[in-house]
């Protein structure tokens, strides 16, 4: 019987059509939760039987991280230049300009053309890349709201909330609990600012990975025996700007960039 690797062997079984049936926004979202064990083949609404009963569901974890990574990249780019890149523009609060959509991340330029070429005045990695292009094909213009909620409490972060407290928020924390001045640095570099202690946090930093995509950090020390704390909150309007996949790649891909200041940070090399 053959088997399903990765995300990209499974999403190349569906018909690509983003119909929801499945209670996912993308197909790509549900190839992904098939592979996380999360969902099964058969949850696909337009999947032949033939098709489902040759894999049996089964899913074999062989490639790396980075090795998916780059397939999903891939067929991220093949959608986006599908799209309207001047109407994703606006829906985004980005620019378009001379076939070039660019959008403001942490303050800096990140654009991809019609082409799918990819430029930036920061580093173009995938851990920034494709939550960018998610957002492009996400994004349906809603206002910010001002309200904050926590990753758990976003649709479908609940089966995600103990990942992405491994793999962000427990990382994060660790990095403050060492150096916990690096909040100044994050707001020099990242154009983030202090705000008022929300949840009655010693440090409330609210950053805009992505104009439309503001990110509340909060961090509490350790005080009279209790452990520090830290915890992400995001805008209530996110999920019309990012799938869930979206948030947890932009959550840790901010994790891959806070640990190498950090390091600069322990190092005495000024940022």
């Amino acid at each position: 019987m053959p088997q399903l690797k990765n995300t990209m062997d499974i999403l190349k079984l569906l018909n690509k059509s983003n119909c929801r049936e499945c209670y996912e926004k993308t197909c790509l979202a549900f190839a992904a939760s098939v592979f996380k064990g999360q969902k099964q083949l058969n949850e696909c609404p337009h999947l032949d039987p033939g098709v489902i009963d040759a894999y049996g569901g089964t899913v074999e974890k062989r490639r790396t991280i980075e090795e998916d990574q780059e397939e999903i990249l891939l067929y991220l780019k093949n959608q986006v230049i599908e799209k309207d890149l001047g109407l994703a523009a606006k829906n985004i609060g980005g620019s378009f300009s001379k076939n070039r959509l660019t959008l403001k991340i942490f303050g800096k330029d990140f654009s991809i053309d019609t082409s799918g070429k990819l430029s930036s005045d920061i580093h173009v990695n995938p851990w920034v890349t494709i939550p960018f292009l998610s957002h492009i094909l996400t994004s349906d213009g809603t206002a910010v709201t001002g309200k904050w909620v926590p990753f758990r409490e976003l649709k479908d972060g609940q089966s995600w909330q103990g990942l992405f407290g491994q793999r962000c928020e427990k990382p994060l924390k660790k990095i403050a609990d060492t150096y916990t001045d690096i909040f100044e640095d994050l707001i020099h570099i990242f154009n983030g600012k202090k705000v008022d202690r929300h949840y009655q946090s010693d440090i409330s930093l609210v950053l805009h990975p992505f104009p439309q995509v503001p990110l509340l950090i909060c961090y509490w020390k350790p005080e009279d025996g209790l452990e520090s704390d830290l915890n992400l909150f995001f805008d209530q309007s996110i999920e019309h700007h990012l799938s869930i996949e979206g948030v947890f790649g932009l959550g840790t891909g901010l994790v891959r960039m806070f640990e190498k200041i950090a390091i600069r940070h322990g190092s005495g090399i000024a940022i």
